[in-house]
Order: C-alpha cells, then sequence, then structure tokens
C-alpha cells in the first residue's frame, strides 16, 4: 500500500496503526467523499469508486455513529475496477456531531479545522459562532471565522465587524472574505494547508458553496439563488461532499443548517469559553452553576466587566443544554441497562423451565 501518497489524502500514522490493530492489514484503505442513501463514494491514490458496506455491518451497526460518514477511512477490497465493498471503518482522529432531534446528527469526521462561516447581511450573530465553536470543539476540531459577503459593507463597517470579533474571540483566526469581490480569497487559500481537512459550516445562504467554487476555480458545487422574499438559502447542497484543491488542501461541504444544537458539547463549551473555565477555577463551591452561589468568581468577573455579559449568558445556555443531553443519555443507559437485566433474568427463568 502507497502510504506516502495516501498521506496526500489526509491519512497518517494513526489511521495505519489502528489498521494493523484492527486486522485491516491486508485490505486496501480508501476515504469516504461523499454519502448518498445507502452508498458512498470512496478515494484512494487509484482513483473513485462506488461503494456499499456488507450486510454483516449493517447487522452490527448500533446507531448512525456505526456506519461511515464523509471524512472517513475504511477498509475495503475492489470487486472490480468501478466498486467496492467497505468492510470496516478505521477509528476517527476527529468528529463533528450535533444534536438532531433526540438523535446524534455526524456531520464530518478526521477534520482539521472546521470553517464557520456567516455572512454580514444574515442573520449575523455572535452568540451563533460560540455555538459552532462547542459543536467543533467537543470533537477535538479546531474552528475558525469566515466572515463573508463583505462586499456589502463599508470599510469603516468592516472594521468594526472585525474589531468586535477579535473582542469577542481573541483566540480565533478570522479570514473576512467576498466571492463577488475575491477580496480575501487569496488569504482564505493561504490558510488552506496541504493535506489538511476543512469543513466548511454555517446557515443556508451564507456563500459556503459559492467559496468552495471559488477555491476549486470551477462551478463543482452546486448553489441557488436567494430568495429575496424571505432571505433564506435555496442551497443545492443536500448531501456532504469532500473536494481536493490545486495546493492540496481537503474541504467538505455540508448542507446548512437551520438550528446548531449541541451533542455531548461539555468539553467544547469549556474549551470555547477558556477565559469563564479559568474563572470558575477561584470559586467557592466545586460544582459552582455560576449563576447564584456565593463566591462565584465568574459571576463577579461579570459585574466587573471582565467577562463579556452576553458571553456569559451563552456560555450558561449552552452549559445547560448539554447537561440535559448528557442527563438524557445517561437515563437512556439506565434503561438499557434494566432492560439488559430483565432480557437476563427472563432467559434464566425460561432455562429452569424448561429443566423442569
Amino acid at each position: 500500500m502507497d502510504v506516502e501518497r495516501l498521506e496526500q489524502l489526509g491519512y497518517d500514522v494513526f489511521f495505519e496503526e489502528n489498521r494493523n490493530r484492527l486486522g485491516f492489514a491486508e485490505f486496501s484503505v480508501a476515504r469516504v467523499i461523499a454519502e448518498h442513501k445507502g452508498a458512498y463514494r470512496v478515494k484512494n491514490v487509484e482513483g473513485e469508486f462506488f461503494a456499499k458496506i456488507t450486510g454483516k455491518q449493517i447487522f452490527r451497526a448500533l446507531g448512525r455513529e456505526d456506519y461511515p460518514a464523509v471524512g472517513d477511512w475504511v477498509a475495503i477490497t475492489q470487486p472490480d475496477e468501478d466498486n467496492a465493498i467497505i468492510h470496516g471503518v478505521l477509528p476517527r482522529a476527529t468528529m463533528i456531531r450535533r444534536k438532531y432531534g433526540d438523535k446524534s446528527q455526524l456531520i464530518a469526521t478526521n477534520v482539521d479545522v472546521a470553517f464557520v462561516v456567516e455572512s454580514v447581511d444574515r442573520d449575523y450573530n455572535l452568540n451563533r459562532f460560540e455555538r459552532y465553536f462547542a459543536l467543533v470543539e467537543s470533537g477535538g476540531v479546531r474552528p475558525a471565522i469566515i466572515l463573508n459577503k463583505i462586499d456589502l459593507l463599508s470599510q469603516e463597517e468592516q472594521n468594526k465587524k472585525l474589531a468586535a470579533l477579535k473582542n469577542r474571540f481573541p483566540n480565533i483566526d478570522i479570514v473576512s472574505t467576498s466571492t463577488l469581490s475575491n477580496e480575501g480569497l487569496d488569504n482564505l487559500r493561504g490558510y488552506i494547508a496541504e493535506s489538511k481537512t476543512y469543513c466548511f459550516l454555517g446557515s443556508s445562504g451564507v456563500g459556503k458553496s459559492s467559496l468552495i467554487n471559488k477555491l476549486l476555480d470551477d462551478s463543482a458545487v452546486k448553489i441557488g439563488d436567494i430568495s429575496s422574499y424571505s432571505g433564506r438559502g435555496k442551497h443545492i447542497t443536500t448531501a456532504r461532499q469532500m473536494y481536493f484543491l490545486q495546493n492540496g488542501g481537503i474541504v467538505i461541504d455540508n448542507p446548512g443548517m437551520r438550528e446548531v444544537s449541541v451533542a455531548e458539547a461539555g468539553r467544547g463549551v469549556d474549551v470555547s469559553f477558556d477565559e469563564i473555565s479559568i474563572a470558575a477555577r477561584g470559586c467557592r463551591y466545586a460544582d459552582c452553576t455560576h449563576t447564584h452561589e456565593p463566591g462565584c468568581k465568574v459571576r463577579y468577573a461579570v459585574e466587573s466587566g471582565t467577562i463579556d455579559k452576553q458571553k456569559y449568558l451563552n456560555y450558561i445556555n449552552l452549559k445547560k443544554e448539554a447537561e440535559y443531553y448528557k442527563m438524557d443519555d445517561v437515563e437512556k443507559k439506565e434503561k438499557d441497562r434494566r432492560f439488559g437485566k430483565f432480557l437476563k433474568n427472563a432467559k434464566k427463568e425460561l432455562r429452569n423451565l424448561e429443566g423442569d
């Protein structure tokens, strides 16, 4: 297997070690670059192939995360030159997922950087950035900001927007862009490194696919018009898709998200609000909720102006949401444990009856 050439697709020692550890050394590996209903498109140094998983995998799958996702590395065999069979998914280095109804939705895997895209002409919101940051950082992915459609702003307005972003998110990289004037596109190209994977996240209509079109220098990603009546994006990206740039960078386009619900994002919330987490170390109580307890250093920092009030309120909301989902999962596990115990006892009683 040509590991050196696979590295151009994002393969590294982490995946190679796990391939051998899991007993997939006899198989070729490929990366999932597109996902369709019941089928996948995979790519390796030999080319691209239409792929399906085995019935054995379907039988063993307990949930969505047991199936391949865009960004995954999979062990394959090729019955012919156009098709492949997926025999297993290699462990994921990183993973982005969100809460979707009562389920967890897998967005992309093995991503290095997630570009959170907001445009200045739509529902621009600093709190939404933080919600995305918590989502991606909970999966070990580094976030960055793309402020798009800046051609709609005067230079003074741009400066104000950027100053507010840098003040709120001092440790997050920011790239401002316009696909109409091409402003900032060279900076974006320069930001994307060879063999690294970048995921574009944001609401419909903020310009994710337009940006990727510019990076690809063609119209490989179809986009729809924006409704002048509602302002809602008519985005044609309905399936996740991976693209490979001329400079060797790898990008993933995603359907727009109307809601960003966090799934098991406790760690992501703490990382995104690191100054609050640092202040919390000085609280009188170890289990301080930072809402009403005496001796709370977080509330003191908010009242003294050291921590932004809106950032604090968003932190509290995200913490409550993450805790709710965590509690929900615990309750499900307890229910599953009780059901398993019930089945065990029922089988035991059945064996005793059969013995009689």
